[in-house]
C-alpha cells in the first residue's frame, strides 16, 4: 500500500483504521488473517508474492516513487513492466549525481533490514576523487570520520589506480565498503579528509553485484539471490 515512511503519514492523518476503529498512538499489533484494515475505507491485505528488481540506476535519476519536481525517477525508469502490478519502491537511496546498483520491492521487512546499520549489510563503491589521497587521509576513513551526524563506522578503502599527479593535480579511484546508510556518506567522508568525489558507482550490495547489467537496464532478482539477501539480514528463508 505503501512505503513504511508514508504509512506513517497515512496512519497520522486518520485514513487508517483496524476492526473499524483508529489505532492508538503507542501502535498496535495486527493479525492480517483475523482483522480488517483499511485506507480510506478500502480494505489492504498483505501480498501473497513479493516483487525484487536490481537496476543499474542511471545519473541524473531520482532514487523516490514520486518526485514533486516531476523529474524522472527510477521507477519511472523499471516501469510497469518492472513492477508487474505490485507496489514497489527502492531500497534505500543513490543520489541523482550517482550511478550503479539499486534495488527495488515490496517487501518491507527485506528493506527495513538492508538499510538499517544494525543488520551491518555491506555496500561497495567504485569512486573517482580530485587528488591523490594520502596514507593519513586513508587510514582515518578506514578507522571512520566525524561528520555532522557523528562518527561513521569503520570503512574498507583501497586505491585501485591513481593518475601521475600530485595530491592537487592528480586523481584517484577508490574501493569503498561501507555497512551505514546515511545521506550522501561517502561523499561527506570523502570531502572531510579534503577530497571531492568526481563520480560515484554503486558496485554490489551484500551479497549481489551489479555484473554485466547495463546503466538503465534493470533484471527480476533469482531466487538464489532473494534467499542470499534474506541470510544476509537473518531473516529464514521464504
Amino acid at each position: 500500500m505503501a512505503s513504511r515512511r508514508a504509512a506513517d503519514a497515512l496512519i497520522a492523518s486518520g485514513s487508517v483504521l483496524v476492526n473499524g476503529k483508529r489505532p492508538p498512538k503507542s501502535g498496535a499489533l495486527v493479525d492480517p488473517d483475523q482483522d480488517a484494515v483499511t485506507v480510506d475505507g478500502r480494505r489492504v491485505k498483505p501480498p501473497t508474492t513479493h516483487r525484487y528488481l536490481m537496476l543499474n540506476k542511471p545519473l541524473g535519476v531520482i532514487t523516490t516513487a514520486k518526485d514533486e519536481a516531476n523529474r524522472k525517477t527510477v521507477l519511472d525508469v523499471v516501469g510497469e513492466e518492472g513492477s508487474h502490478g505490485h507496489r514497489i519502491y527502492p531500497v534505500g537511496r543513490l543520489d541523482g549525481d550517482s550511478s550503479g546498483l539499486l534495488l527495488l520491492t515490496d517487501d518491507g521487512d527485506l528493506s527495513y533490514r538492508l538499510t538499517h546499520p544494525r543488520y551491518g549489510v555491506a555496500k561497495e563503491y567504485a569512486v573517482t576523487v580530485a587528488g591523490i589521497p594520502l596514507a593519513r587521509e586513508l587510514e582515518v576513513l578506514r578507522r571512520g570520520v566525524k561528520l555532522d551526524d557523528g562518527m561513521t563506522a569503520p570503512a574498507e578503502v583501497d586505491v585501485v589506480r591513481a593518475t601521475k599527479g600530485d595530491r592537487e593535480s592528480g586523481r584517484a579511484e577508490l574501493r569503498i565498503v561501507i555497512t551505514e546508510g546515511r545521506h550522501r556518506q561517502v561523499r561527506r567522508m570523502l570531502h572531510a579528509v579534503g577530497h571531492k568525489v568526481v563520480a560515484l558507482e554503486r558496485r554490489a550490495f551484500g551479497p549481489l553485484r551489479l555484473g554485466r547489467l547495463k546503466r538503465g537496464d534493470w533484471r527480476v532478482l533469482s531466487p538464489g539471490e532473494v534467499e542470499a539477501l534474506r541470510r544476509a539480514t537473518g531473516l529464514e528463508p521464504s
